[in-house]
């Protein structure tokens, strides 16, 4: 069990090093190096107090059977201990598990209509109903970046922020919640113009971007076209008569962002940018993470973030997630937030798909 957690020596000596730094105060005028240290050092806690309670809870077993051979009436104490112990070494394992190297970051999230018309449109508003009231069980808070109107109520297109508030435990922030929500996502229900009463199907699409922060992504200015242009709302016509909107395209990966909700063009500049670092880290990332891919003996299938992922049934008040065939009759619930029981499902298989892999 020791060469299991052999890697905690150096776990603990981080976790040391970690606390002596946050406690000086010159580096606090850096920021960003704050931030950073302060979100690791909030990831290895859970990890070293299930260490210890798993160290704890071994050396009260080897001192029980130790007292066992001296005294008979410590046997019956054995079987106790040794629960907590298993107890421990599973919780210990899980915490040891290879996390997202993002699962520590706050997310943008873009939800477009997608096939169905003005009915797509109004069930994108649903999903941001959704998790604007998911985030806000969560404790988490949220800003719409950018978003395009549809003439007949919803969103043709929207992005929007969540992040988390203050420095929370590993697990309980936006990204490691909300990462397998990207996707299709299919509504079936009666519109409300349809006269016959029949069901259509129709599809809006997610996605999920880990927010990068200015020291994780650099861009040059030289890399970036920046054009400028009045913004313009439903059917074109202008909202107003300065060229505040704010079209970036960079260059090298050839990313195009346009940004025009905010009245100013600076405010409109940092949004568009402020996607852009979340567009190209991710990807970066999904580059390297195909390379690792390929360079892997055995792949193993986890859930998948690309395909068609959940349908929403409205005449049969369900829900199904298509990845882990997970069903429940409490759609209403669901939409308003309710997405707990899905999101631990997809955890959980992602989780067990990491261990068939034997990633720890």
């Amino acid at each position: 069990m020791r060469d299991r957690f052999g890697n905690m020596p150096e776990l603990l000596a981080e976790y040391d090093q970690l606390e002596a730094a946050m406690a000086d105060p010159s580096i606090h005028s850096d920021q960003g190096k704050a931030r950073q240290l302060g979100k690791r050092y909030a990831a290895l806690g859970p990890i070293i107090a299930g260490y210890r309670a798993w160290k704890s809870a071994e050396d009260d077993l080897a001192a029980g059977r130790e007292m066992a051979l001296e005294d008979e009436a410590f046997a019956a104490e054995i079987p106790a201990l040794e629960v907590t112990l298993a107890a421990a070494e599973e919780k210990l394992e899980d915490l040891l598990l290879p996390r997202d190297p993002n699962d520590d970051r706050d997310i943008i999230m873009e939800i477009k209509a997608g096939a169905g018309g003005d009915e797509s449109a109004l069930f994108a508003g649903d999903l941001l109903r959704m998790y604007q009231r998911y985030a806000e069980k969560s404790g988490w808070k949220t800003e719409i970046i950018e978003v395009t109107d549809s003439e007949m109520g919803g969103y043709k297109d929207l992005t929007m922020a969540i992040k988390a508030k203050g420095t929370m435990e590993p697990g309980t922030t936006p990204y490691s919640k909300l990462k397998f929500e990207g996707g299709v996502h299919r509504v079936q229900r009666v519109p409300e113009t349809e006269s016959q009463g029949r069901i259509h199907t129709s599809a809006a699409g997610v996605l999920i971007l880990p927010e990068a922060e200015e020291i994780d992504v650099e861009i040059n200015n030289q890399d970036l076209r920046i054009d400028v242009f009045r913004s313009s709302g439903p059917g074109g016509q202008s909202v107003n008569t300065t060229d505040s909107a704010v079209r970036i395209t960079h260059i090298p990966t050839g990313i195009v962002v346009s940004c025009q909700n905010e009245k100013s063009q600076l405010q409109n500049k940092e949004s568009a940018l402020r996607i852009l670092r979340a567009r190209m880290l991710q990807a970066a990332q999904e580059t390297a993470d195909a390379e690792a891919m390929a360079a892997r003996k055995s792949q193993v299938k986890t859930v998948d973030r690309s395909e068609r992922i959940r349908t929403y049934n409205f005449p049969e008040n369900r829900l199904s997630d298509h990845r882990v065939n997970f069903k429940s009759n409490n759609l209403d619930a669901v939409l308003n937030g309710d997405l707990d029981p899905v999101i631990d499902a997809l955890l959980e298989a992602d989780k067990a798909a990491k261990l068939a892999a034997g990633d720890h």
